[in-house]
């Protein structure tokens, strides 16, 4: 009767990766329980989510390296991997809302977020928003309901609104990751999606762009700054290691905001759970109930499938 802050599977959006082929699904060795899904399988998952209440995935391709090159074109390729899986996830389970990601690194063959300048130190702001704002359309076109920006470029929220509403895609809603920051907690994720063995290094920085962790109120103006430019979703990225901001962007916007419980917060409970050191079960949903109790409206999570079968 007192209980504040209530978990449902409502709450979740499952983060899922997919790959080309028919082959079977692929491990993730860094994310126990967690693999790569052709097209059919992803449907399938898809399916099983929907019918457990899970109202949105996200997903998040995974190429060949044969396929990367050092401007990720593949990104804007009319018949890719990602744009074929949401038409089929799609037609299948139409009620499911399907969100895609909008950045470079699964195509580039240096694993950053966009197109390197010419010495190759930083990122080229302007050139990658323009690729962005074309891949949002042509992901928009396909059938996605949710366009998610996770490059961290300056303007980019803005060009994709302009981009989208010019292409007759004015429905199209933008979740853009407004605070992300340079986080150590990003690693299993890069081994998921390629970007670390393309870079040839799961430590990559992406300092240049991607948010100080020391730095709060500057995330506050990050956030600020999508939402005047068009977003419709604020995200914080990581969750658990930044609960104070998620509490922060909840008091400045009254947009729905969404966290990500990321890739090593979820192997870090797996790996610990594994050795016999705490209670798996008990620290995944501690784990998610501080993030809703922070104040997120929404929790993209690797737990989502699990929890989803324990709260329905």
């Amino acid at each position: 009767m007192v209980r504040e802050t209530v978990l449902t599977p409502a709450d979740f959006i499952a983060p899922l990766f997919v790959i080309d082929g028919k082959g079977a699904p692929q491990p993730i060795k860094s994310m126990p329980g967690v693999s790569r899904l052709n097209i059919k399988d992803l449907v399938k998952e898809c399916r099983a989510l929907h019918k457990l209440g899970v109202p949105a995935v996200a997903l998040f391709p995974k190429l060949a390296a044969r396929y990367k090159d050092a401007d990720g074109t593949r990104a804007l390729d009319e018949n890719g991997l990602v744009l074929r899986a949401v038409q089929a996830v799609k037609f299948a389970v139409p009620e499911l809302t399907v969100i895609t990601d909008v950045a470079l690194d699964p195509y580039t063959n240096h694993g950053h977020d966009g197109v390197l300048t010419t010495d190759g130190d930083d990122v080229a702001n302007d050139r990658t928003v323009a690729i962005l704002s074309e891949m949002a359309v042509l992901q928009a076109q396909a059938g996605v309901d949710i366009v998610a920006p996770s490059d961290m470029m300056d303007g980019r929220v803005a060009a994709i609104r302009e981009a989208l509403d010019e292409a007759g895609q004015e429905r199209t809603a933008i979740m853009a990751y407004s605070a992300k920051f340079n986080s150590a907690f990003y690693g299993p994720f890069r081994d998921a999606v390629g970007s670390a063995s393309a870079a040839g290094t799961r430590l990559l920085s992406k300092a240049t762009y991607q948010l100080d962790p020391a730095n709060r109120r500057q995330a506050l103006n990050e956030a600020a700054l999508d939402e005047d430019e068009g977003a419709d979703f604020i995200m914080v990225k990581p969750a658990g290691a930044y609960l104070d901001i998620i509490r922060d962007v909840r008091e400045q916007t009254g947009k729905p905001v969404a966290a990500y419980q990321v890739s090593g917060e979820y192997a870090q409970i797996q790996a610990a759970a594994k050795l016999g050191w705490l209670d798996l079960e008990q620290c995944r949903d501690e784990s998610l109930l501080a993030i809703k109790r922070a104040g997120a409206d929404m929790i993209l999570t690797y737990f989502a499938k699990d929890m989803a079968k324990k709260l329905g």
